[in-house]
């Protein structure tokens, strides 16, 4: 499996996604808003995108579509519940279905509400697996829930599915947002070093180089997996008093997530 981070450089700080087969050179691409960019990666590498796959409904992962269905007649994947959202769907998936690109490369659906209640994120079957993980899961941080999800939702998949992926599993964001989640990590922990390295190290770097993370970063960095800090949880607690002297690891994530809307 090869993958190409396609930086968008818009406003919404996108990265799209082409996957390809290194044996027959046929690629999916992921929530590619901008096409044009997709395309030229692909013909830059030689690759031929069949299928585009949706990781959920929002405009600026469809976005794209329409142009790379006419460019390349690619088929569009996207989450079974997401038909009436997302126009022209050739393929509805759900947890536990495999997306093959050509002859060597599978893709696990993942089901994972939240950000919407018809989000997908999808796995590799490799030998480091690796996660585009869409709005779900970002580098440090965690989707909002603003357009169609539910932080309950969010929180059951974050516990149930993400929290139980291998260390070395690659994160692949639907959008750059590494520095502002590395600040909100400091301002809900000030003494985590390991985000205060990565954010001096990182702070000016280049999106179209950007660093992937794996997931065991992820659980050094990102607050919505660090809910048994005891740094996290004195200061959820010095803000929201109703929240006890023993809160829940959901307490401790909604919280979070309520903060993070207006940060």
């Amino acid at each position: 499996m090869i993958v190409e981070q396609v930086w968008t450089g818009n406003a919404y700080r996108n990265f799209n996604y082409l996957i390809a087969c290194p044996e027959t050179g046929d690629a999916l691409a992921v929530d590619p808003l901008d096409y044009n960019r997709c395309l030229a990666a692909a013909k830059d590498r030689g690759w031929t995108i069949t299928q585009i796959l949706n990781t959920h409904e929002h405009g600026d992962h469809t976005g794209g579509n329409k142009g790379m269905v006419k460019a390349t007649g690619a088929s569009v994947i996207a989450h079974e519940n997401a038909g009436g959202r997302i126009p022209n769907m050739d393929r509805g998936v759900g947890a536990g279905d495999i997306i093959r690109i050509g002859s060597t490369v599978e893709l696990e659906c993942l089901d994972t509400p939240g950000h919407t209640m018809s989000h997908i994120c999808v796995l590799s079957h490799t030998d480091q697996p690796a996660l585009f993980s869409g709005d779900t899961l970002f580098n440090a941080g965690a989707g909002n829930c603003h357009n169609g999800g539910h932080p309950d939702e969010l929180y059951e998949t974050f516990a149930n599915q993400l929290e139980r992926l291998d260390d070395q599993t690659l994160i692949y964001p639907g959008h750059d947002y590494l520095i502002n989640n590395l600040r909100f990590t400091l301002d809900r922990e000030p003494d985590n070093r390991t985000a205060q390295r990565m954010l001096s190290e990182h702070e000016n770097q280049d999106p179209n180089a950007a660093l992937v993370t794996t997931l065991a970063m992820e659980r050094d960095i990102n607050t919505f997996f660090r809910l048994d800090s005891p740094s996290v949880i004195e200061r959820l607690q010095a803000e929201f008093p109703d929240i006890g002297d023993a809160p829940s690891p959901k307490d401790v994530f909604l919280k979070l997530r309520e903060l993070r809307n207006s940060w």
